[in-house]
């Protein structure tokens, strides 16, 4: 800086606000601390060194101790101890003082003269017969405090020395107690000797075994044996190591044993059970386990780790083998036996449900058979995936849990036990056992249909155990005491105020369906079982107030449109997962009870509708994405069948209109030229060439006579209405060879289609296409199809009940094997069935190898849905596979999913319900000099009403070509009804004619007769001649 002539010194000022004595003090005391702090850490380094140099030395001294120890011993009892005589084990002697203390296990000397004392213990040890005297001498109270302290280092001595060289003694760690030979064994077999459950000390030596984690060290060296081939080898004789273990493991602190009780962490359950499939090692352990006592102990402990939610099992061995999947695996493998046990009791039951239950919720998800994923296809085809990694298991331990927990002795005794009270009633009731009873069920077996194949399950539960029976039961008292058992304990995850009916009915729904597939019709109308037809219509209404609530008033989660079983959902969104099941399961169930009652009622049909479906429900359920309209999808017996109809009428309308608006010009319209004695083929090729949005279209007709003219007219509608018509007549005709007829005149595919016509497959997708048309159009044919082929419609199996539609005789037979008392081997029937079309007879296996395969009392309720699934599903499946996808260019599955087959019916035909006279009167028109008031026109009503219901479908069909009327009253029919006067004046001549008709004009040509009687005569001729332009 340049000189500036002052030669004065500024003042410097602190812009901070501190003085120069305030800084130094400041950065004094900051100095002060850091020295402070400087000296204590050089302090506590110093005081950590000497301790380390004290520890050292210390290490040191007792190696060099050890040494000097080693080499007096093998002086006094030589190298192989083979200056040891039996006195040597006394306790004056200083022969195990000194071994204990020098003994290293990674010394290859030290483990030899380990090896040599036991051998020795074993060989003196039968002398006397007294182990006891062997160690203590001639009075053990008096040295016992030195003799236990002895023992106990001795037994964990030889278990740690094997443990140590488990890598080195791989082949010899799982031997049997007849290998003498092997140091292992000797080793072992010492242990098994002061671990006599006689001897005075073995709780002591047990528990300090305990203490120094014996299960952790035998799980080591399990888990290293099994990585030798040896171990695939091995026969049925008890190991030595087993033999200790079973020793160990009943030390559980109940008198006489008066051991403490094991940190879980190292307990017998987290160490042990946990090795991957511990009982084909040790079978014998596996009886120990599985004693009352004792199995109680070590699942409590479990039970209660869950409950405060420890993590007490140890890191997996391999991903194949998780130690939850292992766990449960071996639980449920001894689970059988403790169940079976006459004293289990209702804890004992509910501590092994909450295990299982717990380990079966992080176990992935199994896959079920291929049939089972063929069934279940339909009901599962958008479900919540994730995209998380698969945990794929071993397929011997995956193999092991199914089996056991899918075992139908371990299912039937668990409900039993679970149930006993409850379904005796001979107990005094108790709430909350009843609850907890209920509640542990019901999650073990929620958990189970998440993870397990279905199948054999629902089989066990619905024919095996009262499962059902008790849940109705349960939910009746609660439904009538308007009061449900809260459960949210038993599911954690679920909210304090959700519903006490969401686990009982996420159970109880899918085991009932199920039970429904197999049963017959007199089972289920006329002896009233399981449930009586009272109780179902009570169970009705449980249901559907249950899904009313939980889809529409009160939700838990937004609806989805998935149906899951997936356990990385569950843990995610546990909530959403039981909501969801519960809401499909109520639903599936309400579906089938409904078919049920179509088949012969036993309710009204509006018990399965809610009270509250107002207009503003149907405005919000015609939009997608909202809460009605996913009601609509997945429960629409929920929404009045008139309003479903509105629907349904209101997308095909929008849907025609949408079409139309996108049409250039009239001329842009399908033209099809049919020849009428060649209706079917011309059909057949001009449709066929069309593409599905050429289908959506309007379509005219023009028909060709006989000589090749086309006839005059104009279709503007009309024609193509007739067209349809006499389509469908002559298509649907069982003549024709595509289609059958059941003993009822009900039409089905016919399954010889193919020996028919060459092209069978294609006729039958052209026929979908034809029916969906007409639907389309709102056109009603009067094609009267069999229940089971619509269900085809709504991708659906069909089962044993719905036989009787198809062959009643075959129905009955199969019945008579269902409850044939005798042998029904003697009977000589096998897994094969025989087809007769047009005089061909075929064999058929309905399994592979069935012509070898009796059919006996064990296999006779699968024979028994294996013929019935031949005849209703198998042999018409291309038939209806073909039909369906024709079926769907025009009319989407969604828009079908909201009607049952019943009511598809009702939408191909129309009503099969009484006409209403009064409605058709005031939708009609009148023409050629006919008014409302006209006498004829009021003597034509009087007349129709007169009728009877036959004749009045007759008239129905002789004007619009349908028997039945429309679907919401002749307000909707296409054209109106119309009366037209069919002669001038009320000549002679023209009283003498016949009413005729133009079914494509919904168009009556009437005379005007002078009589009453007339009039009815003249109708009554023409609608049982079943004629129209011909009487003309």
């Amino acid at each position: 800086m340049f000189f500036s002539g002052d030669p004065s010194t500024r003042k410097r000022v602190d812009l901070g606000g501190r003085s120069t004595k305030e800084r130094d003090a400041r950065k004094l005391l900051e100095q002060t601390r850091m020295e402070r702090n400087r000296r204590l850490l050089q302090k506590q380094q110093n005081a950590a060194a000497l301790k380390i140099q004290k520890f050292f030395r210390g290490r040191g001294s007792v190696a060099i101790e050890r040494s000097k120890v080693r080499r007096e011993f093998c002086e006094t009892y030589g190298v192989n101890c083979q200056n040891v005589d039996r006195r040597c084990f006394e306790p004056s002697s200083s022969f195990l003082r000194q071994l204990l203390f020098f003994f290293k296990a990674k010394n290859s000397g030290d483990f030899v003269i380990l090896v040599e004392t036991c051998r020795l213990l074993k060989s003196f040890a039968p002398i006397n017969g007294d182990i006891l005297s062997l160690f203590s001498g001639l009075d053990y109270s008096a040295e016992h405090n030195l003799v236990d302290f002895r023992v106990k280092k001795l037994a964990f001595t030889c278990i740690e020395a094997i443990h140590q060289n488990r890598d080195r003694l791989r082949d010899q760690l799982l031997v049997t107690i007849e290998e003498a030979s092997t140091s292992t064994a000797i080793l072992m077999e010492a242990v098994s000797l002061v671990l006599d459950p006689k001897l005075p000390w073995v709780c002591k030596t047990v528990s300090y075994l305990q203490k120094r984690n014996i299960f952790k060290l035998a799980r080591e060296i399990v888990i290293t044996a099994k990585e030798s081939p040896r171990v695939q080898t091995m026969t049925g004789s008890i190991l030595s190591l087993e033999r200790v273990l079973i020793m160990v493991v009943p030390h559980v602190g109940r008198a006489p044993c008066c051991c403490p009780v094991v940190d879980p962490r190292w307990s017998f359950s987290s160490m042990i059970l946990t090795i991957p499939l511990i009982w084909q090692l040790f079978p014998n352990l596996k009886a120990v386990f599985a004693v009352p006592n004792i199995s109680q102990h070590y699942i409590h402990q479990m039970a209660f780790c869950i409950q405060k939610d420890t993590h007490v099992l140890p890191i997996d061995t391999s991903t194949e083998f998780p130690g939850y999947a292992c766990l449960l695996g071996n639980t449920l493998d001894t689970a059988n036996v403790v169940l079976l046990q006459p004293d289990c009791s209702l804890d004992m039951a509910v501590d092994i449900a909450s295990v299982t239950t717990f380990l079966l919720e992080r176990l992935p998800p199994v896959k079920s058979s291929d049939k089972e994923s063929r069934q279940s296809s339909s009901e599962e085809d958008n479900m919540l995936i994730d995209d998380i990694p698969e945990l794929v298991l071993n397929k011997t331990l995956e193999q092991q849990i199914i089996t056991n927990a899918i075992d139908s002795r371990f299912l039937l005794q668990l409900t039993n036990v679970l149930f006993h009270q409850v379904s005796l009633g001979t107990q005094p009731y108790d709430e909350d056992k009843e609850a907890q009873a209920i509640g542990t069920a019901c999650s073990f077996l929620y958990a189970a249909f998440n993870t397990l194949p279905l199948e054999k399950i629902m089989t066990v539960l619905a024919y095996r155990t009262e499962l059902v029976v008790v849940l109705w039961n349960y939910m009746k008292r609660c439904h009538e005491n308007q009061k449900w058992s809260s459960m949210p304990t038993l599911l954690a995850y679920l909210p304090g105020d959700a519903p006490g009916w969401l686990l009982p009915l996420v159970v109880f729904c899918p085991v009932y369906k199920h039970m429904l597939m197999i049963v017959d019709n007199e089972e289920f109308y006329e002896r009233e079982k399981p449930l009586s037809l009272q109780d179902i219509r009570l169970l009705i209404i449980i249901l559907k107030q249950a899904l009313w609530q939980l889809l529409w008033v009160n939700p838990l989660t937004q609806p989805s449109t998935g149906k899951s079983v997936s356990n990385n959902l569950s843990k995610k969104n546990p909530v959403a997962l039981i909501q969801n099941r519960v809401g499909v399961v109520v639903a599936e169930l309400l579906s089938q009870l409904q078919d049920w009652n179509n088949r012969q009622q036993f309710t009204s049909s509006s018990d399965f509708q809610a009270d509250t479906v107002n207009e503003y429900f149907i405005s919000q359920a015609i939009a997608e994405g909202t809460r009605a309209n996913y009601i609509l999808m997945n429960a629409p017996f929920l929404i009045p069948f008139t309003s479903r109809v509105k629907i349904f009428t209101t997308q095909l309308a929008t849907a025609r209109e949408s079409h139309d608006h996108g049409s250039q010009a009239i001329f842009a319209r399908n033209r099809f030229r049919i020849r009428r004695d060649h209706i079917l083929e011309d059909a057949y090729n001009q449709m066929s060439a069309l593409s599905e949005d050429d289908l959506r279209g309007s379509i005219r007709v023009t028909f060709v006579n006989e000589l090749g003219v086309e006839e005059a007219g104009i279709d503007g509608g009309g024609i193509f209405k007739d067209f349809m018509e006499k389509i469908t007549r002559a298509a649907f005709d069982v003549q024709y060879g595509l289609f059958k007829e059941t003993v009822d005149h009900m039409l089905y595919p016919n399954p010889g289609s193919g020996m028919v016509h060459d092209q069978h497959l294609q006729f039958f997708h052209f026929l979908g296409t034809l029916l969906a048309k007409a639907m389309f159009e709102g056109i009603l044919v009067d094609i009267p199809f069999a229940t089971f082929f619509l269900s085809k419609l709504k991708h659906k199996y069909n089962y044993l009940n719905d036989l009787p539609s198809l062959d009643p005789e075959l129905y009955k037979h199969l019945i008579f094997l269902k409850r044939y008392k005798g042998n029904i081997s003697e009977l000589e029937l096998y897994f094969v069935i025989l087809n007769n079309e047009y005089g061909e007879r075929t064999e058929e296996e309905l399994l592979p190898g069935g012509k070898d395969m009796r059919v006996t009392n064990e296999n006779v309720i699968t024979f028994i849905h294996l013929v019935s699934n031949h005849r209703l599903n198998f042999q018409i499946r291309q038939q209806s596979s073909h039909f369906l996808r024709g079926f769907q260019q025009l009319i989407p599955k969604e828009c079908i999913d909201m009607f049952n087959e019943h009511e598809l019916q009702v939408l191909i035909s129309g009503s099969a319900d009484s006409l209403d006279i009064d409605d058709l009167r005031q939708n009609t028109n009148y023409t050629g000099g006919y008014n409302a008031g006209h006498y004829v026109i009021d003597m034509f009503w009087e007349v129709l009403k007169s009728f009877s219901t036959e004749n009045q479908k007759k008239f129905l069909k002789f004007v619009t070509g349908c028997s039945r009327g429309p679907l919401l009253g002749f307000k909707y029919l296409e054209p109106a009804f119309c009366i037209q006067r069919a002669a001038g004046s009320a000549s002679n001549e023209a009283v003498d004619r016949l009413p005729t008709s133009a079914t494509c004009m919904n168009l009556l040509k009437l005379p005007p007769y002078q009589s009453k009687e007339q009039l009815e005569t003249k109708l009554m001729y023409a609608i049982s001649a079943e004629a129209g332009f011909d009487l003309s």
